[in-house]
């Protein structure tokens, strides 16, 4: 392997997903995903895209609550 080659380092994390859905901010934590020790790039299976579509769009009551502060770039 030459020097300037680039290598990556995949390891299996469980990470926080944060999507905006009509102006609210939902996150979910503790999901399972391959990440980049390098990037700190996201993988998701194909099952856990699935489990995080049904959970965003069925709305199930969440684990807790947050309160976000928003700031304008100014």
């Amino acid at each position: 392997m030459s020097s300037n080659q680039w290598k990556e380092t995949i390891v299996e994390r469980r990470v926080r997903y944060t999507i905006e859905v009509e102006d609210k901010l939902i996150i979910i934590e503790n999901v399972p995903a391959r990440m980049c020790l390098e990037t700190g790039e996201q993988f998701f299976s194909p099952d856990t895209v699935e489990h995080l579509q049904q959970m965003v769009w069925k709305q199930r009551k969440p684990t807790r609550v947050v309160k976000v502060p928003v700031f304008e770039f100014a």
